[in-house]
This record gives C-alpha cells, sequence and structure tokens, in this order.
C-alpha cells in the first residue's frame, strides 16, 4: 500500500470514504429459461479467454485490468494496466 503523505491536505478528508470494488471476470447472455434451470455444478461459458485480464471497477466505473492470483485460499488481482481518461 503507497504511503498517504504525498496525498494533498485537502483530499486527506475523503480517503477514509468507502468505494464499492468489483472485478469482472467476463459476460454472458442466456436466456430466461436457461438462468432457470442453473443448479449447483452448471457452468457457464464467459466471452473471454481463461487468461484474458479482469476488470476492475470502483462504484461501476472501469479504473484498472488485471490478472487474477491466488493468495492463501483466496483470490486476489494484481493490477496490469490503470485506465485513464
Amino acid at each position: 500500500m503507497n504511503s498517504t503523505s504525498s496525498v494533498p491536505p485537502n483530499l486527506h478528508l475523503l480517503l477514509d470514504i468507502p468505494m464499492q470494488v468489483s472485478v469482472e471476470l467476463g459476460t454472458c447472455q442466456m436466456p430466461m429459461r436457461q438462468v432457470l434451470a442453473l443448479k449447483p455444478g452448471s457452468v457457464i461459458q464467459l466471452d473471454r479467454a481463461a487468461d484474458a485480464p479482469v476488470d476492475l471497477y470502483v462504484n461501476d466505473k472501469l479504473v484498472a485490468r488485471g490478472q487474477v492470483v491466488v493468495l492463501d485460499d483466496r483470490f486476489g488481482i494484481k493490477v496490469t494496466e490503470l485506465i485513464g481518461k
């Protein structure tokens, strides 16, 4: 984690505001009949290759792309690209 010492003083008020962070592995479209037929063990094919970068969103805004990594028994994301304006 980076130090916040280089952050302008007026931004310190915002640093503790919670943000919704989500990761998208891929998407697909399927008819409602297939959605209703899903059960444990069902497999849904996504529109991305297994080795493709995942998208990292903050409050529904794309901010980065990265690779899925495993840390102990949990998943994580290694950021490989920051998305600018």
